[in-house]
């Protein structure tokens, strides 16, 4: 019978080996614990995965000031469409490639040849404060943005849209014709009825709600913070949703810088403030000091700037043949390589290169000087006191060009001055600060001449931006553009659903604009997007708004975990 050794024995054993003999089985041990512990690990990476895991934080960088956090107003400011993208959540929502997918809604169906939509809620929808979401709220939200005393500049995109409740969970809309565009609709974020329903259309934008969102989006509102003057500084915010729920996010906090302009948020940036930050001026990179921490990243955005006429406030302006000079005479190359690096391409019509709907045989302006300087002459404009300045029956051809306070428009706006007086044009610039300019100059639209830039969907509705009803706030057409024809052009192709009969309506309507000569397109450019090396899933490449570089942001992650494969 074998005795196994008693502890008494194993402890006398040392000092019957010798030397040799004790190192031995001291090698052996360690090389027989090593081996173990490798076996467990090397067994482990072969039958587990890393996978995200729940925590971490991030802070991002914003330029400008929220002021209404709530997705019914918000449209017309980028903070605020940065905010309200993380808070609330619509029906659906673009995804990381670009598609409409649902969100609040489990699925929808299509009926009725595109003149119907049905969407069927998810049934177990939290607002942030715990209460119950249901159809009634999206009735709510639908029916204060068609109210026009509410004004909401999405108002628009929703007249002759009948939204009916079936039930607790499941919404109908109807419309008499198709409208190729909805779906882009239902992206819209909602909102609280038990919140909202109170409050007043003439208290609707100045309510204390504005900046105390609750939404039911990935993101809830922990702080804010606001300056002396009342203006928000920082927000901070913190993952929604049950960790079961498949909903909530993995990053736990996100923290919201906002500044001024620019300059201040790359300083910021630079002395390592914030993690994350969206520039507007790709030429501010040379600004940027160890960006090797972030991840820079090119968006594509279909969006274009331009400079808007505004011709019932300039005599001058009102004369097509300055308004094609004017085009004639600006050389968009010189811009895209001064103002941008290079990194731009030119735009020539209301749908530019890279959007569904662009078409790419229209008789555009080529760059011509001389050709500019031909046609005023011959319509009477010349100058004859020698100052430069061309003048016509006693009015000399000057126009006020207005734009904001953002580098990369200022030097634009600098060219532009300088091409535009080889043909006789005297330009005075005036330079507006971003909040400004909405609420004293493209709200009541007070100027002559605007450089702004315009972003349209990925298949883009230009009903909103071109359409003659849409000449007044909150509509978006800042050139006040009138042409019948292009009115039936937008309002026939939101009924189409034949994608080639809707192309040629496009082509159309874009040459009809062109031929009008209402703006001077100019370029459009990329969205640079620094995001921290820690945070990984983020896979946007194309974009429809900046604000949706947070699309998908449930599954941006920091933290990690190994699982079974």
């Amino acid at each position: 019978m074998i005795k196994f050794p008693t502890l008494y024995q194993w402890q006398k054993l040392p000092s019957v080996l010798n030397k040799k003999e004790r190192y031995f089985i001291i090698g052996f041990l360690i090389l027989a614990i090593t081996s173990f512990f490798g076996w467990v690990i090397v067994h482990k990476i072969q039958t587990t995965i890393i996978a995200p895991n729940f925590g971490g934080s991030f802070s991002e960088g914003i330029v400008g000031n929220p002021q209404y956090l709530n997705p019914v107003l918000s449209q017309a400011n980028d903070s605020d469409r940065d905010v309200t993208e993380l808070i609330f959540s619509g029906l659906t929502h673009y995804n990381s490639k670009g598609e409409i997918v649902p969100d609040l809604a489990e699925k929808y169906n299509i009926g009725d040849n595109g003149k119907t939509y049905e969407f069927f809620l998810k049934k177990d929808l939290r607002w942030h404060d715990g209460k119950p979401l249901t159809a009634d709220d999206v009735i709510f939200t639908i029916n204060r943005i068609q109210n026009p005393d509410f004004r909401s500049p999405l108002r628009v995109n929703w007249i002759g849209i009948e939204a009916e409740k079936i039930d607790d969970f499941t919404i109908r809309f109807k419309m008499k014709t198709a409208y190729t565009s909805f779906l882009a609709n239902t992206t819209t974020g909602i909102i609280a009825k038990h919140i909202w329903e109170k409050i007043q259309p003439v208290n609707f934008s100045s309510a204390l709600e504005n900046l105390e969102p609750i939404g039911a989006g990935p993101y809830k509102l922990d702080k804010i913070k606001k300056d002396k003057e009342g203006f928000v500084t920082y927000i901070e915010l913190e993952a929604f949703g049950d960790y079961k729920s498949g909903r909530r996010p993995f990053i736990e906090k996100i923290n919201l810088y906002f500044y001024p302009n620019e300059e201040s948020a790359i300083k910021a940036y630079n002395r390592g403030q914030v993690d994350n930050l969206s520039l507007i001026s790709i030429k501010n990179k040379s600004l940027l000091k160890g960006e090797n921490r972030s991840d820079m990243r090119r968006l594509k955005l279909p969006r274009y700037f331009a400079v808007f006429f505004n011709q019932s406030k300039s005599t001058v302006l009102s004369d097509k043949t300055v308004r094609l000079a004017l085009n004639y005479a600006t050389n968009k190359k010189q811009i895209i390589e001064d103002v941008l690096g290079g990194e731009g391409d030119p735009v020539d019509s209301p749908i530019p290169n890279g959007v569904w709907g662009n078409a790419d045989d229209l008789k555009i302006y080529d760059f011509a000087q001389e050709h500019a300087n031909n046609i005023l002459e011959a319509a009477g404009w010349k100058d004859e006191d020698n100052d430069g300045v061309r003048e016509k029956k006693g009015e000399k051809l000057e126009i006020e060009l207005v734009t904001t306070e953002l580098k990369e428009l200022q030097q634009v706006v600098n060219i532009l001055q300088e091409q535009w007086s080889k043909i006789g044009a005297k330009t005075n610039v005036k330079i507006i600060d971003i909040g400004e300019i909405q609420q004293s100059y493209i709200r009541p639209r007070e100027y002559q001449a605007l450089l702004f830039g315009e972003v349209l969907g990925l298949d883009p509705d230009p009903y909103s931006f071109w359409h003659s009803t849409q000449k007044k706030d909150p509509g978006l057409n800042l050139a006040l553009y009138d042409n019948k024809k292009v009115d039936d052009l937008l309002r026939d192709s939101r009924q189409i659903l034949e994608k080639d009969l809707r192309l040629k309506k496009y082509k159309d309507f874009q040459q009809l604009v062109i031929d009008d000569a209402p703006v001077v397109f100019l370029y459009n450019s990329y969205q640079i997007y620094l995001t921290s090396k820690k945070i990984k899933g983020f896979e946007n490449e194309s974009i429809v708004l900046p604000s949706k570089r947070f699309a998908d942001i449930e599954k941006w992650y920091i933290k990690t975990q190994r699982i079974k494969k």
